[in-house]
């Protein structure tokens, strides 16, 4: 700091202050009572140092009681000014002119500066002290003589005078800076070029600045931002982590800082290469919330001026709301560009879609619609834009969904596929329908702003739909129809067959002709059965069955007797392990058995034995059906069960037996008998193992 000459009224032979050191100049030749009313004077100011002090803080605190609760701001630089005037005056001697240290006044204007006092306020204060060291005196009934009063007023003048000079050019100087700073901000440039522009203007303020660095938040660190000076290239974009760096401590203490890397031992490598003697930083906050830190550093001087610090402070303080302001641009920026993009991907979607999409707001007015919505309202996009709903849509199509509507916006909830039809003799659209759904539109802070609308044109859908379950329905009373009228003819065919084999004139010809004839039946009687049952599994609501007490292995065995007598040449074994005895209908266990065991007997191997083995397991009786043969294809296995499905063997005629065709409702019969008792069916299949068919009873014992 470059400390301004003060001069006095009696400037002739000046008396220089420095510190506590005064060096005099040789004095004139007077009374010695009137050369010691000065020293008098002195050890009266500091015999009653603290009351004075006191007196001023009192009457301060009155004056600036209105900027906050606790009264006046601290400064402790009266007391030093005080002390400085009472040693000026203790080295006086015969009325010899004197001057202050410049730095005493200095201090104090500049801390008020920073505290956003006015000049006025600060000429005050000096009065006040004036006025406060008077009163004391006339307290203690102490009459100066007015020499000595005339060195005291002298004394005052001066540190008055190079206060209001100080705060005055520092104010400019500030003024200028910040004037220059809005300039930087007017156009409202981006992050990087505002920062450019704040450090380019700090450098300007100060001759001593030989380096000047921004850093930002960013995640839980810092990154350099922008740097002007020594150095600058290397350190922009550097991201620092952790407290030890000049700037993690600035950002962990949240207070300013000011350091001499060389004599500290700094631990900051650049500071260290960089010759940098004086480091000075502030954290970048507003309202508590730490935006960056921002530091300038010096190789031409030990320590920054407190002109220097104060100002870099005030520029600190508005680049801060800057910072901020630029980061609310920029996320406002970033905002609108993302709403741009949703809104065109929202048009691109209306555009493109096949379905009817409109968006209402609260009032019912459209917000959004494409053209497909729009053709069946009978207008254009631009003229449903803005429009009310019940303006542009149908009075029947308004009439039925407003309701829905309003209670979408009540009660925040979608709803979804909701059919509505136009009656056949309508104008509009007559026999129509659609599926429509109606949901909720947001804000991303949850706050319901409309209704959107997406419309189905499913007329042909609906239409094939009822062509559909008129061909099914069909079906299914045509399979049963033929499976009552077939039984007829089917049970004379098997009389006759009966009567045949019992003739004793039949040559072996003739025989075999009536055993295929009886197999036939038979195979015709299961196809009959199984069709029956699948009908009335769809039309019945169910296949029907009876329970009660029987012992499933036997019932199997009876039933396998049947079998085995239907196909003599085939090899049927059996094995019961355990209790197998139960409450299950005997009719339908022999009926699942007969379809296992028939379409093992259709798939499996000539040459190997059908086995079947019914196992008591506790909870229930596990019926299992063995055959060796090609196995089923992975793929096939979860379709076993479908109605009206074949394997491919069933498809490909077999020379010399006819081929084994089926309806493939077998399986399908199987599986609808097991879950009529509560069980469940399933089958796995490989070549090493075979191809088992395995029926969970569940084991409820009467």
């Amino acid at each position: 700091m470059h400390h301004a000459q003060c001069s006095g009224a009696r400037a002739n032979r000046p008396l220089r202050l420095e510190g506590a050191m005064f060096e005099q100049e040789p004095a004139r030749d007077t009374s010695g009572k009137e050369r010691d009313e000065p020293l008098r004077l002195a050890a009266f100011l500091r015999d009653h140092h603290q009351h004075i002090l006191a007196r001023w803080q009192n009457t301060t605190h009155a004056l600036h009681s209105h900027r906050s609760a606790q009264g006046t701001p601290p400064v402790h630089h009266i007391p030093s000014l005080l002390e400085g005037i009472t040693e000026a005056l203790a080295h006086t001697e015969h009325g010899v002119p004197i001057q202050l240290p410049c730095i005493l006044s200095d201090m104090h204007a500049f801390a008020r500066l920073d505290q956003g006092f006015d000049i006025h306020e600060l000429a005050s204060e000096y009065g006040l002290l004036r006025r406060c060291i008077l009163q004391q005196l006339a307290a203690a009934a102490l009459r100066p003589s007015p020499s000595a009063l005339a060195l005291l007023e002298e004394l005052l003048d001066q540190s008055l005078s190079r206060a209001m000079l100080s705060y005055t050019r520092l104010r400019e100087r500030t003024m200028n800076a910040l004037d220059g700073m809005m300039q930087a901000a007017m156009d409202s440039p981006d992050m990087e070029t505002l920062l450019h522009r704040l450090l380019c203007l700090l450098m300007e303020t100060s001759l001593q600045v030989d380096s000047a660095t921004i850093l930002l938040c960013e995640g839980d660190g810092l990154q350099v931002r922008a740097a002007l000076g020594l150095g600058a290239e290397k350190s922009l974009g550097l991201r620092l982590r952790g407290g030890k760096s000049f700037a993690g401590r600035i950002a962990a203490g949240r207070q300013p800082m000011a350091v001499r890397p060389a004599l500290e031992g700094v631990q900051d490598e650049d500071a260290r290469r960089l010759g940098l003697l004086a480091l000075y930083g502030v954290p970048l906050q507003e309202g508590g919330k730490l935006v960056g830190v921002a530091h300038m550093g010096s190789r031409t001087t030990h320590a920054f001026s407190e002109a220097d610090t104060l100002l870099f402070r005030t520029m600190a303080s508005r680049a801060t709301s800057l910072i901020i302001q630029a980061q609310l641009r920029a996320r406002e920026l970033a905002a609108r560009e993302t709403a741009q993009r949703s809104l065109a991907m929202l048009d691109g979607l209306l555009d493109s879609s096949t379905m009817g999409i409109a968006i209402l707001d609260r009032q019912l007015c459209f917000t959004r619609i494409n053209e497909v919505l729009a053709k069946l309202n009978g207008a254009s996009v631009q003229e449903h834009l803005g429009c009310a709903f019940r303006d542009r849509v149908n009075p029947f199509i308004a009439t039925s969904l407003e309701p829905l509507i309003r209670k979408v916006l009540e009660t925040g909830e979608p709803i979804e596929h909701f059919e509505l039809s136009t009656p056949i003799g309508s104008e509009y659209l007559p026999g129509h329908t659609w599926l429509i759904s109606l949901f909720p539109v947001r804000a991303s802070t949850g706050e319901l702003l409309g209704v959107g609308d997406v419309v189905v044109d499913i007329t042909v859908r609906k239409e094939a739909e009822r062509a559909l379950e008129q061909a099914v329905s069909f079906r299914e009373q045509l399979l049963a129809v033929l499976g009552h009228d077939l039984r007829n003819p089917l049970s004379a065919i098997n009389a006759s067959a009966y009567q045949l084999s019992r003739q004793k004139s039949l040559d072996a010809r003739g025989r075999q002709a009536v055993e295929r004839i009886r197999r036939s039946g038979a195979r015709m009687g299961r196809m009959i059965d199984d069709i029956l049952d699948f009908t009335r599994s769809r039309l019945g609501g169910g296949i029907p069955v009876t329970c009660q007490p029987m012992n499933m292995g036997e019932v199997c065995r009876n039933a396998l007797d049947e079998l085995q007598a239907t196909f003599p040449q085939r090899q049927l074994l059996l094995e019961v392990q355990g209790d197998t005895s139960g409450s299950w209908d005997p009719d339908r266990v022999s009926q699942v058995l007969g379809n296992l065991v028939f379409n093992a007997l259709q798939h499996g191997s000539e040459e190997t034995p059908v086995r079947t083995v019914i196992r008591d397991e506790g909870a229930h009786v596990r019926m299992e059906v063995w055959n060796q043969g090609e196995p089923i294809p992975p793929e096939q296995l979860p379709h076993l069960f479908d109605p009206f499905k074949r394997r491919p063997s069933d498809q490909r005629p077999h020379e010399g037996r006819g081929g084994k065709r089926s309806l493939g409702l077998g399986l399908h019969i199987v599986r609808q008998l097991a879950q009529a008792h509560g069980g469940e069916v399933e089958a796995h299949s490989s070549a090493e193992k075979g191809t088992c068919f395995e029926v969970r009873w569940p084991h409820n014992r009467a």
